[in-house]
């Protein structure tokens, strides 16, 4: 069996990569990271801590996509050399170690590449993920916390910083919602096609007949605004409420009432932190997310079915986007996509990058269909 063409496919990674660096502006990177780099600097950075989260969360994701770039071209030129020398010298297991590497290349510039395919108006923006329970009950519950942890997980891999905003614990187990944000670039595009109910089938854990459950949970993903982003919020359309800060099981993780509440009355949007001991900075987060979700809703009506930010999602049956099977076999499979893993457990350890990558491509299939 013949071996691959090194050179031919080498040469095609290596174009792929000027595309993709074309594309991402690595110029356009490399300057903000600079600019970044002297807010860090400044003595007074901490003395706004959301904007210096914001700063510094920023600057370590983009050098981290920056490192990934690099890398992933020196890997290329390190394999032609390899190739090179192998062939020079007739060294059979230096070429099998090249192919390996070879296969490993092809599928870390695919997912690359996906990158150049987030071009929506949002998509270069840092995300907030909201996750609720829907049917279930308990169950519901558990499996709203193991989405919780699947995108913490996904990021902490990535490397991309995660700021829990809200945790809401139900009484016996897991929990009723959370709110977090993923401080990254191009997170919202990226995690946008998360979007949607994800449903659970397995032998219930809090059945004590071992009968199977099935369960539901709902992933809303809005991008994080900026202060050019045109979303005005009347104070008098808020209401706010304080109380204290709540860990599992009821037990206060706070001696204060420093968490925040805000109730957004035209719309009925509620959102609450508790991350922070100021009741001030909890509200101040708390203002994040209500101004994104406010700006989902907008942009939501204004596409009308199209729902281009966060969709409808009514963790039911029928709505279901995702399904995780553990009993009576073992598979993660999306229905847009048809993407699947026989390993659900793995995606539950964070391993989604496949079912983003298929989303991604999916999605702008149907942009491309619809605008034809």
């Amino acid at each position: 069996m013949a071996g691959p063409d090194f050179d031919a496919e080498i040469k095609q990674l290596q174009t792929t990569m000027g595309t993709i660096e074309h594309v991402l502006d690595l110029d356009s990177m490399r300057a903000e990271i600079a600019d970044l780099g002297e807010q860090v600097a400044a003595p007074d950075l901490w003395d706004d801590q959301a904007n210096a989260t914001r700063v510094t969360g920023r600057l370590s994701a983009l050098q981290g996509e920056l490192e990934r770039i690099t890398s992933l071209r020196s890997r290329i030129e390190d394999l032609g050399v390899l190739v090179e020398l192998a062939q020079e010298e007739g060294d059979a297991d230096s070429l099998a170690e090249a192919e390996v590497e070879l296969g490993r290349l092809h599928k870390s510039v695919e997912a690359l590449e996906v990158r150049t395919l987030l071009s929506g108006e949002y998509d270069e923006r840092e995300a907030i993920v909201s996750i609720r329970s829907g049917a279930g009950g308990v169950d519901a519950a558990d499996f709203a916390e193991m989405l919780m942890r699947m995108y913490t997980r996904w990021a902490e891999q990535h490397k991309y910083p995660v700021e829990v905003y809200d945790v809401s614990y139900a009484e016996e187990a897991g929990i009723k919602s959370a709110e977090f944000a993923i401080h990254a670039p191009y997170a919202y595009g990226t995690l946008s096609v998360e979007a949607g109910t994800h449903r659970l089938v397995r032998i219930s854990p809090f059945d004590n007949q071992g009968r199977r459950q099935t369960s539901f949970a709902a992933v809303e993903v809005v991008p994080v605004l900026e202060q050019t982003d045109e979303i005005e919020v009347d104070e008098n359309d808020i209401r706010v409420d304080v109380f204290r800060s709540g860990g599992p099981g009821g037990q206060s993780v706070n001696t204060t009432d420093s968490a925040v509440r805000l109730t957004h009355i035209p719309t009925g949007i509620v959102v609450s932190c508790q991350n922070e001991k100021s009741q001030l900075q909890n509200k101040a987060s708390a203002m994040v997310v209500l101004k994104a979700k406010l700006l989902a809703k907008k942009k939501a009506e204004e596409a009308a079915l199209k729902k281009d930010l966060k969709g409808d999602v009514a963790a039911a049956w029928g709505d279901q986007m995702r399904n995780y099977v553990l009993n009576p076999y073992q598979m993660a499979k999306d229905l847009r996509t048809g993407f699947e893993v026989g390993n659900p457990q793995a995606v539950f350890d964070g391993d989604i990058d496949g079912f983003i990558e298929a989303g991604i491509r999916w999605r702008r299939g149907a942009e491309k269909a619809e605008s034809n």
